[in-house]
């Protein structure tokens, strides 16, 4: 499926985001017809009961001698769920994120990533894993002798498929975010919510199976904050299981998801 072609050019903001049936069909990622986004129905994300795709038990993350910033975490985030992960400042957001991204080995217990014990994988094996995951940090990891269209097209290049293959996609993901006039622009050039939309482009592009966020509103207005988040739903709901960390109380309140909360460098779940 061709998920550009689910993107509305334009979005009324007094649309309620609710569901009922996805925006798109869930079929092969190799399908190009282009459906309907369409957002009716209950207003709480889809609850499914699928297998895994992350498996935590009783993991704990220390830095260097210090203390834990994580203790005794056990916890699933199944397939094609959504949650918000949330906390107050320092409350190690951050450090679960590079956790999930395999960027950082855990102190000790388990992490299980797409039914693999990540302690027992090599470096290959890890960026094989990965590549199956999309990340959105704060600090974007934009290219800058790369035009926005060139950092959005990039995983696509990695893997080596054709520019006209990937064109028109890229270039409608980037419509959708408002960025259709700074595809060519260089991302020195960009303010801070243009490289934080360039960075959720460039994330979402290749339609990965686990999407994490770190606080991906943060650099935007309201408006186009509910307007990303429609995006995260959208993909939520072609099959991405989603996680966002953000501790802003007005983003969660529009969409009723499950809702991870670190306090203490404990983990408590409100499903």
């Amino acid at each position: 499926m061709n998920l550009p072609g689910c993107y509305k050019a334009t979005v009324n903001e007094s649309e309620t985001i609710i569901e009922a049936q996805p925006f798109c069909s869930v079929r092969s990622r190799s399908e190009t017809s282009e459906p309907h986004v369409l957002f009716q129905g209950s207003g709480r994300a889809p609850h499914r009961t699928e297998l895994s795709l992350v498996r935590f038990e009783n993991v704990g993350l220390r830095y260097g001698l210090g203390p834990e910033v994580l203790r005794d975490l056990s916890f699933l985030i199944p397939a094609h769920s959504f949650q918000f992960l949330t906390g107050p400042s320092g409350a190690g957001k951050t450090s679960l994120l590079r956790l999930l991204f395999l960027s950082l080995r855990p102190t000790r217990g388990l992490v299980n990533l797409f039914g693999r014990d990540v302690s027992l994988l090599g470096k290959d094996e890890i960026a094989d894993l990965r590549k199956r995951i999309g990340i959105v940090l704060q600090d974007f990891r934009l290219l800058d002798h790369m035009t926005t269209y060139e950092n959005v097209a990039l995983p696509f290049r990695v893997i080596g498929r054709d520019e006209s293959s990937y064109r028109k996609e890229v270039i409608d993901l980037l419509k959708w975010v408002g960025l259709g006039e700074r595809m060519d622009a260089l991302p020195p050039i960009l303010s801070g919510g243009e490289k934080q939309r360039a960075a959720i482009a460039r994330a979402v592009i290749s339609r990965p199976h686990l999407l994490l966020a770190d606080e991906p509103t943060g650099n935007v207005d309201p408006t186009l904050g509910r307007r990303l988040l429609r995006l995260f739903i959208e993909l939520n709901k072609s099959g991405t299981a989603v996680v966002i960390a953000t501790h802003d109380i007005t983003l969660m309140d529009q969409y009723d998801a499950r809702r991870l909360v670190l306090h203490q460098g404990r983990l408590h779940i409100y499903e």
